[in-house]
């Protein structure tokens, strides 16, 4: 299976809601920023009523694993996952062996799972990403926008600074080209202090039209990533 011409990512997404509304405009937002992912909704009961329906999270869940692709699920409130629990418990071996239930914000970690794996990442990779997400609230981001030090930095760091010129600012869209792009390098790369392979530590910085940017990352390809970064930074990701 295809998405826009390109072969679909290794993994893909179930989002499990009890509203089929949050689930389709989940999916719709996730899918946004990672085109190349398979993300299926299971949201709601028949007549657009609220709940978790077995048949359909079944449905989504064999849609989602065919081909040999992995899945992880996302799920928005308790019984959700009781439900989508009692659906693994009944697939094929070869099927739920495949699918992990992850425990991380529904919309949030949909957004994060789903630009990981557009990268290329593995199963586990994609869940760390989900969960991860839900380790961003209640604390602030690592160093905020303009905190940046050099503390700490050892020899071989690539560094740049640049101004960001979207008018919007460092919104979902662009954060997420950055998350993609840096997926293709063996480099980890930082803006600002935060994970640059992370959308919502990205879109947590705040960052607005003319706020200073400063990049630092190592790694076999520090150079490359940089360079890809700066130079995506100076054309306004495709926005101006």
């Amino acid at each position: 299976m295809t998405a826009g011409g390109r072969d679909l990512a290794a993994v893909a997404l179930v989002l499990v809601s009890h509203s089929g509304g949050l689930a389709e405009g989940a999916a719709e937002l996730a899918g946004q920023m990672a085109p190349g992912v398979l993300i299926v909704p299971a949201g709601g009961l028949e007549g657009g009523l609220l709940g978790t329906d077995y048949g359909r999270i079944e449905q989504a869940v064999a849609r989602a694993a065919g081909e040999g692709r992995s899945v992880v699920v996302l799920t928005d409130l308790g019984s959700a996952v009781l439900t989508t629990e009692a659906v693994l418990e009944m697939a094929d071996p070869d099927v739920a062996e495949r699918v992990v239930l992850a425990d991380a914000p529904f919309v949030e970690g949909a957004v994060a799972a789903a630009v990981t794996a557009h990268g290329g990442a593995s199963l586990a990779e994609v869940q760390a990403s989900a969960e991860h997400a839900g380790s961003l609230f209640g604390s602030r981001a690592p160093q905020e926008a303009g905190e940046a030090s050099d503390e700490g930095a050892a020899d071989g760091v690539v560094r740049a600074t640049r101004t960001l010129l979207n008018p919007l600012g460092l919104h979902a869209r662009p954060a997420a080209v950055v998350a993609r792009m840096l997926a293709a390098f063996d480099a980890q790369v930082a803006v600002n202090g935060v994970n640059a392979a992370s959308v919502l530590e990205l879109m947590k910085l705040g960052a607005t039209q003319g706020a200073e940017l400063r990049i630092e990352a190592s790694g076999a390809q520090a150079s490359a990533a940089v360079d890809a970064l700066t130079a995506a930074i100076d054309s306004g990701f495709g926005e101006i």
